[in-house]
């Protein structure tokens, strides 16, 4: 399964629309446009194809990690001895 049917899977199953992963994918610095996303859901055949690399893919889910659970709070109290 490549990177490409693995997104668009995750998209379908969490109803995602476009303007929501660009959201998504900014909860971790990564710049994406709307037409760069597009472009990794057409079919293979299509001119505008492009393949999703890794990196892609990855910043998508740290940021759905984000989106769905929140930031990481810090537990500074965990360390400090009574």
């Amino acid at each position: 399964m490549s990177n490409n049917e693995i997104f668009k899977k995750l998209r379908v199953a969490l109803h995602l629309r476009n303007d929501e992963i660009i959201e998504i994918m900014g909860l971790v610095d990564f710049r994406i446009t709307k037409s760069e996303l597009g472009a990794f859901f057409r079919k293979e055949d299509h001119p505008n194809f492009k393949k999703c690399g890794d990196q892609v893919l990855r910043n998508f889910l740290n940021g759905l990690v984000i989106h769905m659970r929140g930031r990481k709070e810090t537990d500074n109290d965990e360390n400090i001895e009574d």
